[in-house]
């Protein structure tokens, strides 16, 4: 198989580990923070030499490759939810790839995520709220919102809500790259068998 058949997988992966942080932080009002980490510190690399350059805590892309088989192999149980955000997530992402001026702030407004850096670490609650101002000024408008499920008396804090935004918003970036890599919403039906074969040898790895 080609390589570049392995890093489309891999950023689906990095999409799909997002969304899977973000089904969980709704639903228990806090996620992995390792996970959060991770999922933040793909945002950040932009100019990557090779796309495994984005994704370098490689133990939680393991919980991406995981659910690219739960959710494309034979497993009849597939999360119905998850797969709602994904959809979300490769819409907006369509319409945003459209608009040069809405990447164009993007890039600004990473770049100020990287000079707070030098202060706070990456999951430090004003770096999330940056992350999640991104999310709400740029992408929110840009299509239809994603309706979050969850635990109700979680989805009303702000705290809460900055961190759902800031792994949409890490789902996003790793949405652009599956689409700069070639990846299409028709692989996913027609190329499915190998991206779960990649995904199965990627956890062997």
């Amino acid at each position: 198989m080609s390589q570049a058949i392995f890093d489309r997988t891999m950023a689906f992966a990095g999409i799909l580990q997002a969304i899977a942080q973000v089904q969980r932080v709704a639903r228990h009002g806090q996620g992995d923070n390792d996970a959060l980490a991770a999922c933040l510190n793909t945002i950040l690399v932009t100019n990557p030499d090779s796309t495994s350059d984005v994704y370098a805590d490689k133990i939680v892309l393991r919980s991406g490759y995981q659910l690219i088989i739960n959710q494309l192999g034979d497993d009849k149980q597939k999360d119905v939810e998850i797969t709602r955000y994904l959809i979300g997530i490769l819409a907006l992402e369509r319409k945003l790839s459209r608009s040069s001026n809405a990447m164009g702030m993007l890039a600004e407004r990473i770049n100020q995520v990287h000079r707070q850096l030098h202060h706070f670490s990456i999951t430090d609650d004003q770096v999330v709220a940056n992350f999640a101002g991104i999310y709400s000024d740029i992408i929110s408008d840009i299509g239809p919102k994603i309706q979050i499920s969850g635990n109700p008396e979680f989805l009303k804090q702000p705290l809460v809500q900055q961190r759902i935004r800031a792994l949409l918003l890490a789902a996003m970036r790793s949405a652009v790259l599956w689409r700069q890599l070639g990846g299409k919403r028709r692989h996913l039906v027609f190329s499915r068998k190998a991206i779960v074969d990649i995904a199965n040898k990627s956890l062997t790895l």
